[in-house]
């Protein structure tokens, strides 16, 4: 567990101690994104997807990565976002998740990688309420950098407890 942060002036703990690290950031859409760098096994190149039937759409199906199956999900088609043809730039974040028996790894297809920043406690702003109808648990958190915002994302949340079920079972 990260030590929280003592803020000098007041000598207060920050908020969002916890949430600061360093964040592997990637577009999708024009918006950035950051996943906390721990949970991030590694970058690849598109490869040839398998297709599941009967898979939610966003669910592009599994890879075969060295001998291992990894499914492998879209983020756009998972946060609404319009499906586009894959650039040279388009890849797949292999990352590692709490699903519901255990750590699973799944790929993530992104329009792009942009790098690997340290986020400070300080630059990071709660998510803000969006009102019942619209699920926002997955966010962590907004940062603030260089006048924009990148969505900090709690990857394990992405996928709902049923999604990655489907997601086990498939791998």
């Amino acid at each position: 567990m990260k030590a929280q942060q003592v803020d000098s002036t007041t000598g207060s703990r920050h908020p969002m101690a916890a949430k600061e690290g360093k964040y592997l950031t990637f577009s999708l859409a024009d918006e950035e994104y950051g996943i906390g760098i721990l949970k991030v096994k590694e970058i690849i190149g598109l490869l040839p997807v398998t297709t599941i039937p009967q898979a939610p759409p966003f669910v592009k199906g599994v890879i075969n990565l060295r001998g291992k199956v990894i499914p492998v999900i879209d983020l756009r088609l998972r946060f609404g976002i319009e499906e586009v043809e894959p650039t040279d730039r388009t890849c797949i974040i292999v990352v590692e998740v709490q699903g519901p028996s255990g750590q699973i790894q799944m790929g993530l297809v992104v329009d792009s990688v942009s790098e690997v920043i340290n986020i400070k406690a300080e630059d990071i702003e709660e998510t803000p309420s969006f009102g019942a109808a619209l699920e926002s648990d997955y966010i962590l958190g907004m940062a603030k950098l260089n006048g924009g915002v990148k969505i900090l994302l709690e990857i394990d949340k992405v996928l709902g407890k049923n999604d990655l079920k489907v997601l086990q079972e498939a791998a």
